[in-house]
């Protein structure tokens, strides 16, 4: 056993050896390159979390649940920028002795925390919001107006400073926030001014329901995306019976099994899995083959997968009904 396997690491490290080579041509473009999308993303950051805690001062200030409510959808907009960057620069920080994946998992953790800090803030805004229904409170919609104005022309101009970036997926992403967050800044203006015109208070907190829900919509969406992420489902753009099949068809394979794919940071996918071939000799080509059909059809460059012949396959399942390791 220890012969296939140790041919199969062989092959491995050559891989992986060739491959780190061909990065090193273009490590300087690389570099600059993702340079110009985290000051992208760091300005763009900067700015939505400035206003976002202007809005908050001000929402408290005038007695707004709309502004407040603008400011928590702000906020979850800064937490996409932040998980942006935060992808952009663990990208660059290699494996270490005591965290030999990588730093990947960080983001999708920062991400489900702040989920569930936004689920907090959207419960607290509904119970005031409930509260005012019954017993309106003065609102100053003058002030709600004006910092609602700046607040979406902050918005537009974040929304023109992410589209110049659209190769960057986690940078696409954010611009999909912002956008949201548009219409939370329209919500709270149209409150002010409404409130400015009519005195009819209750606008307030009807419209502050209305953006939490948008922050609602956006934090199950990240929950949901960092949940999958941190427990290691497979890629929702990969097709994990698919993969299994195709893998199958390759001249030589017999059968797989142990299969897992996963991704080891965002956008990143990684496969392991045993592969039933005839002879231990033909291994070389199959595992060329096998990684070609992955790279081009599936997208997924991060491979290992140990051969076997159907003897050390029986011998590997007898192991695993036993409880024993193999």
């Amino acid at each position: 056993m220890s012969a296939p396997h140790d041919s199969h690491h062989h092959d491995d490290h050559q891989s992986g050896a060739h491959l780190h080579a061909h990065l090193q041509g273009d490590a300087k473009h690389t570099h600059s390159f993702e340079g110009r999308k985290q000051r992208t993303l760091a300005w763009a950051l900067g700015l939505t979390i400035f206003f976002a805690g202007v809005e908050v001062v001000a929402g408290f200030i005038s007695n707004s649940l709309a502004l407040i409510s603008d400011a928590g959808h702000m906020v979850t907009d800064a937490a996409a920028l932040g998980l942006a960057l935060l992808a952009q620069i663990i990208a660059r920080r290699p494996p270490s002795p005591r965290h030999s994946f990588g730093f990947g998992r960080a983001e999708a953790l920062a991400a489900f925390v702040n989920g569930l800090l936004m689920l907090c803030v959207v419960s607290w805004i509904c119970y005031e919001a409930v509260l005012r229904f019954s017993t309106p409170q003065d609102v100053h919609g003058e002030m709600v107006f004006v910092v609602a104005s700046i607040g979406l022309a902050i918005n537009l101009v974040v929304a023109w400073v992410l589209s110049k970036d659209q190769q960057s997926v986690n940078t696409r992403a954010a611009l999909v926030h912002v956008m949201g967050d548009l219409l939370g800044s329209v919500a709270a203006i149209v409150a002010g001014v409404v409130i400015y015109f009519t005195g009819w208070m209750q606008i307030d907190p009807l419209l502050s329901v209305l953006v939490s829900l948008l922050i609602l919509k956006s934090t199950f969406g990240v929950l949901r995306d960092s949940y999958h992420f941190l427990m290691e489902g497979v890629p929702h753009e990969i097709d994990y019976i698919t993969v299994g099949n195709d893998v199958e068809q390759i001249d030589g394979v017999k059968s797989v099994h142990d299969l897992h794919v996963w991704d080891m940071s965002p956008g990143q996918p990684a496969l392991i899995g045993h592969v039933e071939i005839e002879h231990l000799d033909h291994w070389p080509t199959v595992l060329r083959a096998i990684k070609k059909m992955l790279l081009a059809k599936h997208g997924i460059d991060h491979i290992t997968l140990q051969p076997e012949t159907a003897t050390m396959a029986g011998l590997h399942q007898d192991d695993q009904t036993h409880g024993t390791l193999s």
